[in-house]
């Protein structure tokens, strides 16, 4: 369940390195859309995929 998940958050797909870090434009029940670095806008189903969350620095 995507409830730790919000719009704004950085986050990364945990089997695809390679399309870099990520920003999460929307959250609407499991469909989360996020814009990654290299592979663009996507839409991600969280109850298939855990996006780990990038801690940001202060």
């Amino acid at each position: 369940m995507p409830s730790l998940i919000e719009p704004g958050m950085r986050v990364r797909h945990p089997d695809r390195p390679d399309w870099g870090d990520g920003q999460v434009q929307s959250v609407i029940g499991d469909r989360i859309t996020v814009n990654f670095e290299h592979a663009g806008k996507l839409l991600i189903n969280a109850a298939l995929v855990e996006l780990e969350v990038i801690a940001e620095e202060r």
